[in-house]
């Protein structure tokens, strides 16, 4: 007999003689993604967690983004999904109101009308292990990462950045044209090239800046983030390459991160990384 339910996960009796179809609830995809990423990691300006929604009914489809935007509620609907997971969350500030006056308000009534429920996953994850840095460090190719500038949360080792090492040094020039091919961005934005080879290389998805000093200190010969202020790119020709590649493009393999956690701890949930492109950066 086959067995195909969405949003259920198949299990077998003891004697093997027998199916049963057990729902998968919302809840139970947030506890795993918590239980990845507990809450408690988040930085304190955040707002993961639940957006938006009840997480009692049974997962109909996990669409996965970056952002959460009016086209992406409405690929939800169109793929039968009645949980987002996006990483920066939806209610960033607190809402007075929920009307139609701006993209987040009409994003929000958009998903209740659904019946959609959102989540987000967003500083907890960064600061978490096999978290998003460590898995940029992995599209780049780099290993014994580990954390720097660690710190201790419920006595959970995590941190912001991750620091790791290439097999075989790479000169600035190469350095460059691999992120630009490993992340598909068009340009990187660097400060003067390195004339020494790159081999240890600090990294901080989004918005890094914050972490340079952390990254020198560590002895970095390369620094990668997602953004950095003009005036935060002088004073560090040839002490260390800073390697800027974009906020979208430095975190959009999250999603990944997600599914596997999915797939792995809520056995039957069909997962969709979302096709809507939400970066509001374009490249002329």
């Amino acid at each position: 007999m086959h067995f195909k339910k969405v949003g259920t996960r198949i299990v077998s009796n003891s004697n093997k003689q027998t199916k049963q179809l057990i729902s998968v609830k919302i809840r139970e995809v947030l506890d795993a993604l918590e239980c990845f990423a507990p809450l408690p990691l988040q930085e304190d300006f955040d707002n993961a967690g639940l957006q938006v929604g009840l997480t009692e009914a049974e997962v109909s489809g996990a669409l996965l983004c970056l952002d959460v935007t009016e086209e992406v509620v409405e690929e939800a609907i169109a793929r039968g999904c009645n949980l987002i997971v996006s990483h920066h969350p939806l209610i960033f500030h607190g809402l007075k109101c929920i009307s139609d006056i701006n993209f987040v308000q009409r994003t929000v009534a958009k998903a209740i009308k659904s019946n959609i429920t959102v989540a987000s996953m967003h500083t907890n994850i960064d600061n978490a292990k096999d978290g998003v840095n460590f898995k940029i460090a992995e599209k780049m190719g780099l290993g014994n990462c580990r954390f720097f500038a660690q710190k201790q949360v419920n006595g959970i080792t995590c941190g912001s950045g991750v620091i790791g090492e290439f097999d075989h040094p790479l000169s600035a020039c190469e350095f460059v044209n691999m992120l630009k091919r490993a992340f598909n961005v068009q340009c990187v934005q660097c400060n003067t090239l390195l004339d020494r080879p790159i081999r240890k290389v600090a990294i901080c998805g989004g918005a890094g800046s914050f972490l340079l000093e952390d990254a020198i200190r560590q002895g970095a010969d390369a620094f990668v983030t997602g953004e950095m202020h003009y005036h935060e790119y002088f004073g560090r020709e040839q002490q260390i390459q800073i390697a800027v590649i974009g906020h979208y493009q430095s975190e959009q393999f999250t999603t990944e991160i997600f599914e596997s956690i999915i797939r792995e701890k809520c056995e039957g949930v069909n997962t969709y990384i979302a096709a809507t492109n939400t970066n509001p950066i374009i490249y002329l």
